[in-house]
C-alpha cells in the first residue's frame, strides 16, 4: 500500500491528474469527430470506416507516451531504444490514410503537451479546410462511371490484352501488373458509360483467354 501511496505522489507530482484526465477525454473527442469526419468525406478506396477504427487508439497512445516522457530525459531515451528495434511494417496505400494518421498523431501529443485549446482551436479550423479541399477536389476532378478492373489471364504479354480493351472504353489507365508462371494479373482503372460496354470487355477477354477471371467494381468517388 505504501509503495502504491509512493507512486501515485510521485505521479500526482510530475502529472496533475484532472488535467491529464481533461486532456484525455477531449483527445478521444476530438479523435472520434475526426473518424467520423473521414467516413463521411474522406475519398481513399480502402474501407474508411475500418481503417479509422485506430484513430482513438492512436491518439490516446500518442498522449500516454507523451505525458509520461516529457518530465524525463531517461524515458525519452529509453522510448527511442525500444523503438529502434521495432520493425513496422505498414499497410498504408493511400496518401489521404497518412494524411490522417498525422493529424490524429498531432492531436496526441498536443493532449500529452497538455495543450488542449490549441487541441480544439486547430481542429475548428483544420476539419472545415479538409471539407473544403475534398468538395473543391471532387468538383475538379471527378467524372461518372469509374471503375476498377481487374483481370487474372494466361496470357504473358500485357500488351494484348491492352489493345483488346483499350477500343471499348472512354478510358483506360493500367495501374498494376503482376506476373507469375501462371500468366498476369491486371488492374485498370476505366470510365463504363453504359452496361453494353461492360459485356463486350467481357466477351473481348474471354475471346483472348477463355479461362480469364475478371473482376469489375464500380469506384464513382475515383478521381481520374
Amino acid at each position: 500500500m505504501l509503495h502504491f501511496e509512493k507512486y501515485l505522489s510521485d505521479f500526482n507530482s510530475t502529472i496533475n491528474i484532472w488535467e491529464f484526465i481533461l486532456n484525455l477525454i477531449i483527445v478521444t473527442v476530438i479523435a472520434y469527430t475526426i473518424k467520423l469526419f473521414y467516413i463521411r468525406y474522406g475519398r481513399a478506396i480502402s474501407d474508411r470506416r475500418k481503417f479509422s477504427n485506430n484513430f482513438i487508439p492512436l491518439a490516446v497512445g500518442t498522449l500516454l507516451i507523451i505525458a509520461v516522457i516529457k518530465s524525463s530525459i531517461a524515458l525519452s531515451l529509453g522510448l527511442v531504444g525500444a523503438l529502434s528495434i521495432v520493425r513496422f511494417r505498414s499497410a498504408i496505400k493511400d496518401p489521404e490514410e497518412l494524411t490522417m494518421l498525422f493529424l490524429i498523431i498531432g492531436l496526441g501529443l498536443m493532449g500529452g503537451a497538455n495543450k488542449p485549446l490549441m487541441a480544439v482551436v486547430s481542429y475548428l479550423l483544420i476539419l472545415p479546410i479538409l471539407f473544403l479541399n475534398s468538395r473543391l477536389a471532387q468538383n475538379k476532378g471527378t467524372v461518372t462511371n469509374k471503375s476498377f478492373l481487374n483481370i487474372n489471364t494466361e496470357l504473358t504479354d500485357i500488351s494484348v490484352l491492352n489493345k483488346a480493351i483499350e477500343p471499348l472504353t472512354s478510358y483506360l489507365e493500367i495501374k498494376r501488373v503482376d506476373s507469375n508462371p501462371n500468366g498476369i494479373h491486371a488492374s485498370y482503372y476505366c470510365i463504363i458509360d453504359h452496361p453494353g460496354q461492360l459485356q463486350n470487355i467481357l466477351d473481348t477477354v474471354k475471346t483472348i483467354d477463355v479461362k480469364a477471371k475478371i473482376s469489375f467494381v464500380e469506384q464513382p468517388d475515383l478521381l481520374l
